[in-house]
Parts: C-alpha cells; sequence; structure tokens
C-alpha cells in the first residue's frame, strides 16, 4: 500500500511511511502513522490521541543507534527531530529532545562551556542520548546532565534531576518508565574556546580514523563486556568483513556493522545473532546489543 497523508489538529500524520529513509541503517519496514512534532504542545497531542484511540506508541530520536524490523512499526511513530531548539546560559546548555548532540556540543563552544567535548561527534539526539546515557571517549551524558524534562505517557511533565535519573552504563531511568525525554539542560564550566575546539577536533579526528562513517551504520552494535573491547573480540572470532545479505561486519571497526548495498533489517540482526554466537563459542563472552532494536518481522 502507497503511503499517504492526513492530518491532525494541523498535524501532519504520514500512512504507510518506510522508516527506511529515517533510519541511519537505511533499513526498516513502514509505520502505520509517522508524525514529526515541532512543539511539546503538538507532542502532547499526539500521545493523547493515542491514548484515545489506543494506539501502539513508539518514540524516535534521530535513529542513529536503532534497528528497526522490516515488519516495521504497528500504531502512532514519533520522531522528535523538529524538537530541536539550543540555548546557552553563563554555565548550561539547553536542548530540545530532538537536537543533535554534535549540534549541542557545538552550541557548548560557542558559548565559551567545557564539558561536552566527548559528545561533538556522537550523531545521535539529545532525547536519545539521554534515555541511554551515550557516551565516548571518556565521557557520558551522566558526567554533566543537570536535569530532564519528560512527559509521561499520561501525559504529565515531570523534571528529574541528574540523581533521580538512575545512569548506568547505557542505561537510565526512562527506559523503565517509557517517559519521553523532552529536554535536557546539561550544567558546564567557563572553558578556554581554543582549547575546547581542540579537543572537539582532536576526537572527531580519532573517530573518522577508526570508524567506517563512509557507510550507513547503527554506530557501536554491541555493548562493552566486562574486561574486554567488542571489536577485538569480533576480529579473534574470524568475522571481520563477513557480509550477510548487504550487511558486512566493518573492515574497518569490527565492532560496527555497515550496509554496503541493499542490506535489511533481517541481515543485520542476522549478522548480530551470527556474532553472538561465534563470540560466545570461541570466548565464552556474552554479548549484548547496545543497539536498540524494535519493530515487527516481516
Amino acid at each position: 500500500m502507497a503511503a499517504s497523508v492526513s492530518a491532525l489538529n494541523g498535524i501532519q500524520l504520514l500512512h504507510n511511511e518506510p522508516l527506511a529513509n529515517y533510519t541511519f541503517t537505511k533499513t526498516g519496514g513502514p509505520a502505520d502513522l509517522l508524525a514529526f512534532p515541532k512543539t511539546v504542545g503538538e507532542l502532547q497531542m499526539l500521545l493523547a490521541h493515542a491514548r484515545q484511540q489506543t494506539l501502539p506508541l513508539t518514540i524516535i530520536g534521530n535513529a542513529s543507534n536503532l534497528i528497526v524490523k522490516d515488519g516495521g512499526i504497528r500504531g502512532l511513530v514519533i520522531i522528535l527531530t523538529a524538537m530541536s531548539t539550543i540555548t546557552a546560559t553563563a554555565d548550561t546548555v539547553t536542548a530540545e529532545a530532538g537536537a543533535r548532540l554534535i549540534d549541542t556540543s557545538e552550541a557548548a563552544y560557542q558559548a565559551g562551556l567545557s564539558g561536552l567535548e566527548f559528545a561533538a561527534g556522537i550523531p545521535g539526539s539529545v532525547g536519545g542520548a539521554v534515555f541511554m546515557n551515550a557516551g565516548a571517549y571518556g565521557g557520558e551524558v551522566q558526567d554533566c546532565l543537570s536535569e530532564a524534562t519528560v512527559i509521561t505517557r499520561n501525559g504529565e511533565l515531570k523534571t528529574y534531576d541528574n540523581a533521580a535519573m538512575a545512569f548506568a552504563y547505557r542505561h537510565s531511568l526512562v527506559q523503565e518508565t517509557q517517559d519521553v525525554v523532552i529536554r535536557a539542560t546539561f550544567a558546564l564550566k567557563p572553558g578556554d574556546q581554543p582549547t575546547i575546539r581542540e579537543t572537539m577536533d582532536h576526537l572527531n579526528a580519532l573517530r573518522a580514523a577508526k570508524q567506517p562513517l563512509e557507510y550507513p551504520s547503527c554506530g557501536s552494535v554491541f555493548k562493552r563486556p566486562v574486561g574486554h573491547f567488542v571489536g577485538p573480540l569480533i576480529q579473534k572470532a574470524g568475522l571481520q568483513g563477513t557480509v550477510i545479505g548487504g550487511a558486512q561486519i566493518s573492515t574497518k571497526h569490527a565492532g560496527f556493522i555497515v550496509n554496503i548495498g541493499g542490506a535489511t533489517a533481517t541481515d543485520y540482526l542476522d549478522m548480530i545473532h551470527l556474532v553472538q554466537k561465534e563470540v560466545a563459542a570461541q570466548f565464552h563472552v556474552q554479548l549484548e546489543p547496545e543497539v536498540r532494536i524494535i519493530g515487527e518481522d516481516r
């Protein structure tokens, strides 16, 4: 069935829209309904509509560390990328959930604030970063988050401070509550702008040298197991360069699965299962996905 368009209180709704158009892997089946709210009010209307119509509800940020299965997602899917305002004060940066973490880090630099340099190359959204306590190069969201404002699935606004967010490795409270992050405030420190820029450029150069940025991917596929690094484990298992369909274990960084052309979500999932099976068999290490996997099989 071809995609079509309707509206809810002026909010455009896309019907049967392929989510491959939005995911960083360029894979994923259709959403029954897809909306891009521009304001908190529009988001509240969409959440109320889902409750009233008893529609299944899925919230997506920048779809960077995400695999949507080939059968797509039933009900209402909300992508928050149109909610992307970023503001700075003398010692904070506040960003809406759909703002890119890269842009938020850049805003901190422009304001002469230090503490978000680690995020300079993380492609995800602020909401997604809070949801999974994203991190890189020794920094994590929990290191600098002051507070997060959320909407509960019942439409109630709440604000959580850092301690209440129950951060752990790639984990936060909202993974349990399913609250929708709408904005986050980061507590930062005044710093020397050239030094901040130098750090950001250095980390981005490291990322470009080590990661397969030239191909579509979902970023780091697996969480780091205690006492090990994922890439070397996959290399030692003899899997680097393995291809299933259009998905390949990157020859540049074995911790990444890239779409070398025409990959499906099923190709990605089959590769994930192969890696888990072989690493467990050879090294007795259980790899747990870091990437969020949602949707239905075809």
